[in-house]
């Protein structure tokens, strides 16, 4: 069975990996954060995004067909994937509280008494 369709890229990720080249050729030896930063600058600049959303928009297009053709042949969210699933790191456990913001917790509850 097939892969399901990646998601489209934004607008802003569209043309970024366009502006790349010209934003390294202008700033020799940036490094790649810096290149990020400076992408987000120039893009916050511009006033005329429309070509950019309109090609979003059409890769929006073209993977809601593909999801609909995958799950058309038997594709399935069942197996892993799927919308309702989250984004992000999977299984992170949250952050220990030390010593003292425990007994400080402890002290709160007493006092509710």
């Amino acid at each position: 069975m097939s892969e399901k369709p990646k998601r489209p890229l934004s607008a802003y990720m569209l043309w970024l990996s366009s502006a790349r080249e010209q934003i390294k050729k202008e700033n020799p030896g940036i490094k790649v954060t810096e290149i990020a930063k400076k992408g987000g600058e120039l893009w916050r600049a511009m006033k005329d995004k429309s070509e950019w959303e309109a090609k979003a928009a059409q890769a929006k297009e073209n993977y809601e067909e593909a999801v609909k053709d995958f799950e058309a042949n038997g594709g399935s969210t069942a197996n892993g994937g799927g919308s309702a699933k989250k984004r992000g790191k999977a299984g992170k456990k949250p952050a220990k509280k030390s010593k003292k913001a425990e007994s400080e917790d402890e002290d709160d509850d007493d006092e509710s008494d």
